[in-house]
């Protein structure tokens, strides 16, 4: 065999983790040994660029209105007819559709799929569609343990069907405190300003951002700044309801930022509000940065982070237990201290990017060694 061909099929390419994990693949992958196509619906922005970048032929078929839109499955096919994928690996709903379907009619020989979200909310339907399209593949993927035991209790998925590869995320790089000082002079920032973090897109209905805010505003303590990362639709939304709180000045919303790991290292706690999340990268991320986080008791998220020890769970929907879990960070120094390096120490073993790239590449090497197609 002279390259493994690889094809990946997602939604949609922007900025969300699930294009990040590809990237992150991408780059791990030897490129000597592997050769990599993309499908998705739509691409645009930062991670496209890199894939592109990197050498990587992305190829949108443009949104499915239903999950048996035969004209874009046909494109599917067509696809791998061409580039004849010795594995095809399908992520988001959309993704796994075309993985699964594209995979059989294409003869795909390794066909996995991953559940990249937290699938707490999914239709009967889609539960079955989802038993449908692992009984065709040959690996199902979780991101958490929480998805682990979502798909073995709820889809009903066989234990060697399921395979846990925690999602992973780069070890930062260290900033110079030359950049450190002029970002903090850019964003108005003092050096006695205590500043609460967030960082994600700006879904609100899922990410809840507006509860942070909430919390925020009932914090009674001097010299407090809440920097937010990230956009989105309901980006306005959140800015309104800070000027309705009065906290213009407090709050620093500063957009989408490519590399958001100079934002972190502003941070003393930091907080993810979300209503479900499959994993939550933005917690691993600000675990690497040393931080406490605090987050909601859902989906991936109460996996990553240990209450009391690397932080503070909280229910989901609940300003008020946000801003007494922040109003304990904020008082207590050591506390922060001792949770952001037991949090540091958590992350590094369970979630770099190296240990889940190199994980996910097992699985690749596994699959085609049973099917007879390496030695």
């Amino acid at each position: 065999m002279k390259k493994i061909r690889i094809l990946y099929c997602l939604e949609t390419i922007a900025s969300g983790g699930v294009e990040q994990r590809r990237l992150l693949n991408v780059r791990w992958l030897d490129k000597e040994k592997y050769g990599v196509k993309i499908i998705c619906t739509h691409a645009f922005g930062f991670v496209y660029e890199e894939l592109k970048n990197e050498g990587v032929e992305i190829i949108t078929v443009g949104g499915f209105s239903h999950p048996f839109h035969i004209e874009k499955y046909s494109k599917v096919i067509q696809i791998i007819k061409s580039f004849r994928p010795h594995i095809i690996h399908g992520a988001v709903f959309e993704g796994m559709s075309m993985a699964t379907v594209g995979g059989v009619f294409g003869r795909v020989p390794v066909k996995i799929i991953e559940e990249t979200s937290d699938p707490q909310t999914r239709s009967k339907k889609a539960i079955i569609l989802q038993r449908l399209y692992s009984i065709f593949s040959d690996k199902v993927v979780a991101i958490s343990p929480s998805v682990l035991k979502f798909l073995r209790e709820n889809v009903k998925l066989k234990p060697k069907k399921v395979v846990l590869i925690n999602n992973g995320v780069a070890i930062p790089e260290p900033n110079t405190s030359k950049e450190l000082l002029k970002l903090r002079q850019d964003l108005n920032l003092e050096k006695e300003d205590f500043v609460i973090g967030a960082v994600g897109r700006v879904y609100d209905h899922i990410k809840r951002f507006s509860d942070l805010i909430s919390a925020f505003s009932l914090l009674k303590q001097k010299n407090l700044k809440l920097l937010l990362v990230g956009t989105g639709p309901d980006l306005e939304k959140l800015k309104s309801q800070m000027s309705d709180l009065g906290l213009v000045d407090q709050c620093i919303p500063v957009g989408y930022q490519a590399n958001p790991h100079k934002y972190y290292a502003l941070m003393d706690a930091f907080c993810i509000p979300s209503v479900h999340e499959g994993f939550g990268l933005v917690a691993a991320e600000a675990m690497l940065h040393r931080l406490p986080v605090i987050a909601t008791k859902v989906g991936g998220l109460q996996d990553i982070v240990i209450d009391g020890k690397t932080g503070f769970l909280v229910p989901p929907f609940s300003p008020d237990q946000i801003a007494e879990k922040l109003k304990i960070l904020i008082e207590d120094p050591e506390l922060r201290k001792s949770m952001g390096e037991k949090g540091y120490e958590r992350a590094v073993v369970n979630y770099t990017a190296d240990r889940y790239c190199q994980e996910v590449e097992n699985l690749y090497l596994q699959l085609l060694k049973e099917k007879g197609l390496i030695s």
